[in-house]
């Protein structure tokens, strides 16, 4: 059974709301904590976010050796809730891995006390394998569920002037302290940028190379277990396999201005490549034979799953190797694929300087002007013009009082314009191409220059996400991409939550020196 947090303190474990945070350390890790710790004595936060944090549990328990992670058999808990939301928290904030994490878990004194150890307690020791399971039993929902508890915590802490939609009050109305202030009206900044995954750069032949070894190693691990002849020698096989890999790689047209020898290099290479894709197949149909072979030994499906998802792409790619280079022809973008390792990787040309290709998916993000992360989107197979609506209304359903959200010349549409006008009160959405007079007039008025100038501010929240971690994704698979993503979003917000804490600190004791120095 797990717990969120174990309500009774060990001896000599210090309370997490009476840890000292250094005011004037200017790392990351204080703004951090002190994120954490506001949500730990905050009791409305506090009740709401442990909460969610109660539906955090295993789909299944794995045997651990550890004092954390083992059998449910044993009836001895997991690892406490609350522990895994700090570990996950630090991983995306200070932008580093989980062996860093665990070097801090075991070694960092305040992050201890932050986890309810004592100074002292030296006995406690975590294992990486423990914190990389326990960080994957977040999903996204969960994680958003938290960042909207703690968006709407720091807008309770950041001193607002109220306005009434985009304009300030009248400080001389005679009602103002009649009538309780209303809602403040969030802004919004729209913008995407490309979350990397981490794969080489894709070549046909390349991912033919990658398909084929996989699907090779797995049919000699099975083969090994369940005692099927003939894959002994498995890794010579790869060896020849990569020699005429590399044999390919090297090979260049001529530059030749004697036809004949163009010609003939021309027929060089397609032999080469037919050698290549010849080998390929012969592979493919060794471990085919080996599928059948272990059926009939009764091997369960679900022992045979990856074998056949590296057949699937060994054959895909060895025919698209076939067609571009002995048939001739140019495959279309949307037939290609990019990653056996991670298939929901796309090719994505923006237009930036210098990089003319991402490898990965772009996200969508929504910043308020308290610069919080109201809410992010993944888009697989999405460009900016399709998501337009849906980023406004998904925010919206969290966050109601969201009134103007301006966005760039990408995610312009007729549709996005005229339906983004029935969600906002005001949309700054500049369109692409000559303006008409009513264009002109809509875009040219100070109010929408205004706006539209204070857009780029965006572009500070996504290096600060990419400082974060959301440069590049190391987490495996469509779901782990996700859940990345949705963390480094909570991180980011709870950090911003924790800087907003220090600053009102800072001012607070600035106040108090002015008092004495006026007193004196």
């Amino acid at each position: 059974m797990r717990t969120v947090h174990e309500p009774q303190m060990s001896f000599g474990e210090i309370d997490i709301s009476k840890i000292k945070l250094n005011p004037k350390c200017r790392d990351d890790i204080p703004a951090i904590l002190s994120g954490l710790q506001f949500i730990y004595v905050t009791p409305d936060l506090h009740d709401s976010v442990f909460n969610i944090l109660k539906t955090v549990i295993p789909k299944r328990t794995n045997d651990d050796s550890s004092t954390e992670e083992v059998s449910s058999s044993l009836g001895r808990p997991g690892m406490a809730q609350w522990k895994i939301l700090v570990f996950g928290v630090l991983r995306l904030g200070l932008n580093t891995d989980n062996d860093r994490i665990h070097d801090l878990a075991n070694n960092h004194n305040t992050i201890r006390q932050m986890l309810g150890h004592s100074d002292w307690d030296d006995t406690h020791e975590y294992s990486l394998q423990t914190i990389k399971d326990n960080l994957k039993l977040f999903t996204p929902e969960v994680l958003d569920q938290i960042n909207q508890e703690v968006i709407k915590a720091g807008h309770s802490l950041v001193k607002k002037k109220q306005k009434d939609g985009l304009t300030v009050k009248n400080k001389d109305s005679a009602c103002r302290d009649e009538t309780p202030p209303a809602p403040e009206k969030l802004r919004g900044r729209c913008d995407s940028f490309v979350l990397e995954t981490n794969v080489h750069f894709p070549t046909d032949i390349s991912l033919l190379f990658d398909a084929v070894r996989k699907s090779t190693i797995a049919s000699a691990r099975l083969a090994e277990s369940y005692e099927l002849p003939g894959w002994r020698q498995f890794k010579n096989t790869i060896r020849q396999f990569k020699k005429q890999y590399r044999e390919i790689q090297i090979l260049k047209h001529s530059t030749s201005q004697d036809e004949a020898k163009k010609q003939q290099r021309a027929e060089l290479i397609k032999t080469k490549y037919m050698t290549y894709i010849e080998m390929a197949e012969q592979r493919f149909n060794r471990s085919e034979q080996a599928i059948e072979a272990l059926k009939d030994k009764g091997v369960a499906d679900y022992e045979l799953i990856a074998l056949e998802q590296y057949q699937y792409y060994s054959e895909l790619l060895r025919k698209q190797v076939y067609r571009r280079v002995i048939n001739e022809e140019v495959i279309p973008h949307s037939e290609k694929i990019f990653s056996i390792f991670q298939p929901h990787t796309e090719w994505i040309s923006k237009g930036k300087a210098g990089v003319p290709v991402e490898l990965g998916l772009r996200v969508c993000i929504m910043e308020d002007q308290h610069q919080f992360i109201l809410h992010s989107k993944v888009m697989e197979k999405l460009t900016d013009d399709k998501i337009a609506v849906e980023m406004v209304t998904e925010t919206q359903k969290r966050f109601p009082t969201l009134a103007c959200v301006s966005f760039d010349k990408g995610y312009h549409s007729q549709s996005n314009q005229k339906e983004l006008k029935e969600h906002l009160e005001r949309v700054v959405l500049p369109k692409k191409g000559r303006l008409s007079e009513a264009d002109k007039l809509r875009e040219g008025s100070d109010e929408f220059k205004k706006l539209r100038n204070k857009h780029s501010g965006v572009e500070s929240a996504i290096n600060g996400l990419e400082q974060g971690g959301l440069d590049v994704c190391p987490d495996h698979g469509i779901h782990g991409f996700k859940r990345y993503v949705s963390l480094a979003v909570l991180s980011r917000n709870i950090k911003r939550l924790g800087t907003i804490i220090r600053q009102q600190a800072k001012e607070k004791e600035a106040r108090k020196r002015g008092q004495y120095k006026k007193a004196a």
